[in-house]
């Protein structure tokens, strides 16, 4: 099939025209797929930078990783449960109960039961 305007000059600008608007769209297709895998490298760069930490360099202090910072909380909630248990007289839950205990031999409620019996001397 023999396609022409009849002007040689203007076949060729229609030729070279269609050609570098195909290599155009290919470039911006291109572009937008390098761009995209740019952006998504840098975000995992970031995350994995949060998930194993970073050493400290000059001006910056170090950030620990996930892993670090899961078993520090894991230490400071061994120490919560610890204060807030009944251990014998050593966390903060034994200490609130016995100032309840000499309160309300104090203070006693009429409508309620002593908390202790009463001693004999």
């Amino acid at each position: 099939m023999d396609v022409s305007t009849g002007i040689p000059a203007l076949d060729a600008a229609l030729v070279w025209g269609g050609a570098i608007s195909v290599l155009a769209g290919f470039g911006a297709v291109l572009w937008r797929v390098v761009r995209g895998a740019t952006h998504l490298l840098g975000r995992t760069g970031q995350f994995l930078d949060d998930w194993y930490g970073e050493e400290g360099r000059a001006g910056v202090p170090e950030r620990p990783g996930v892993m670090q910072r899961l078993g520090d909380l894991e230490t400071g909630l061994r120490h919560v449960q610890h204060e807030v248990g009944q251990n014998g007289g050593g966390s903060l839950r034994d200490a609130v109960d016995e100032v309840n205990r000499r309160l309300a031999r104090m203070c006693p409620d009429p409508d309620e039961p002593s908390p202790d019996p009463p001693t004999t001397p």
